[in-house]
């Protein structure tokens, strides 16, 4: 054992005793660590480099530039080789620095290597593993080696991080000037004028059972259980996404309510041939032609978006939830419809089994199975491929999981995301 790491180790057992026991049995030793030199130097890990090798100072500096100067509690994700905890207690203003360790293994190392005794010792500085809170906290600066480098423990903290520093990014096509869109809304209005509000679906199944269905591979295991289930009485509401509509179909399962969202949706998606008597549940920016062939009813929502605020005080409708990913609204309108008791299907949030999405050919909706370079834990544990947008849309989900508590949450499948939240169905699951 170093020296570094005894006096390191020394500081962390007399302040935080129950961390010091956790961090004793973390592996560095499964660690490939190699010194990289520029004008400085900073370690490497597994390829990735902790810090800048020319110099870490100033880049600490513009780290903690990017937190208001003026906040007396600032969080920072990751230790680093502990540059901004260094430059962050400079500041007399501060009364308190939350560390969230984001990989046990590497801050192990770190100790082992390095002297971190002067942030450690600080007792304003709180020490923590990121996924001992299940939720992010503001203001924040996550150190991107460490956002790579994330462990599987904390990795939902990892994936949240993410989906908050990309927000504004996501949300830049979204912008309620756009010409494209003003026109879309234009166009839309006859409908939305003689369509029905969504909120009369609002507390029409209270009590009632609600399947709630996506297009993730997983869906393809439980299409004969589906058709059985379809055939009973009384049995669950079967609500889908746009994107599962068809694969529903071409299985003889039949959806009593389909939730449509996003505005590449075509009648490829959602053939209108024998849709009578399937409700659709759509938001003002969806293909008219889509629309105007559909033949069963129409029902209309709005989400919290700004793009809506016109339209919204000139023809009055109900709001759904939307985080992304038309999974949100189809789940929200569950809840909404009076069910405490809804069931996910298809809800991967990744591609497990090799392949992207039920029903369909690898690419045909999007993403590709071959650019996957993230993962997110499956329901055994394990690591599997997905992208950066299935993760945001999996802590949308979560966030609205945790915050309706009346409601009961199941999975139908442990081959897609771990969903924070939920249970598995044991019906559909062993």
């Amino acid at each position: 054992m170093s020296e570094f790491f005894e006096r390191n180790a020394e500081v962390i057992q007399r302040r935080w005793p129950l961390l010091s026991a956790r961090l004793l049995v973390e592996d560095a030793s499964l660690l490939r660590a190699d010194l990289v030199e520029g004008l400085g130097s900073t370690l490497s890990i597994n390829g990735i480099q902790l810090t800048s090798r020319h110099d870490r100072t100033r880049e600490a500096r513009l780290q903690a530039d990017s937190l208001p100067v003026d906040s007396p509690v600032v969080h920072v994700y990751g230790t680093g080789l502990g540059d901004l905890q260094i430059e962050l207690l400079q500041r007399a203003g501060l009364e308190r620095l939350y560390v969230h360790i984001l990989n046990g293994a590497v801050f192990a190392l770190v100790l082992q290597l390095l002297d971190q005794q002067q942030w450690l010792s600080d007792p304003r500085v709180e020490l923590l593993y990121a996924g001992d809170l299940a939720e992010i906290q503001l203001p924040f600066f996550a150190l991107p080696a460490e956002q790579v480098l994330a462990d599987d423990f904390n990795a939902k903290i990892r994936d949240r991080l993410i989906s908050e520093i990309h927000l504004s990014f996501n949300n830049r096509e979204f912008c309620s000037d756009d010409p494209q869109i003003i026109e879309r809304l234009q166009i839309s209005l006859p409908l939305l004028r003689n369509d029905r509000d969504v909120a009369e679906l609002f507390a029409t199944q209270v009590g009632r059972d609600i399947y709630v269905i996506a297009t993730g591979p997983s869906l393809e295991q439980h299409f004969q259980q589906m058709r059985e289930i379809r055939e009973q009485t009384p049995r669950p509401l079967f609500i889908c996404v746009d994107t599962a509509y068809r694969p529903l179909l071409e299985q003889g399962i039949k959806p009593d309510v389909v939730v449509t969202l996003d505005v590449k949706i075509t009648a490829r998606h959602l053939p209108a041939q024998d849709s009578a008597g399937t409700r659709l549940v759509y938001f003002p920016m969806t293909d008219c032609s889509v629309l105007e062939a559909w033949q069963g009813t129409r029902y209309v929502g709005y989400s919290a978006s700004p793009i809506y605020s016109q339209v919204r005080q000139q023809i009055p409708r109900a709001e759904l939830f939307v985080g992304g990913s038309v999974i949100h609204p189809a789940i929200d309108l569950a809840v909404k419809m009076g069910s405490t008791c809804i069931t996910l299907f298809g809800a991967d949030f990744a591609f497990p089994m090799n392949k992207t999405h039920a029903g369909w050919k690898d690419g045909d909706l999007g993403p590709q199975l071959g650019v996957a370079r993230h993962w997110v834990l499956d329901g055994n544990g394990q690591r599997i491929k997905t992208q950066l947008n299935f993760r945001s849309y999996l802590c949308e989900v979560e966030r609205y999981i945790a915050g309706h508590p009346q409601v009961r949450f199941f999975n139908s499948s442990r081959a897609g995301a771990m969903i924070a939240g939920t249970a598995f169905n044991s019906e559909f699951v062993q």
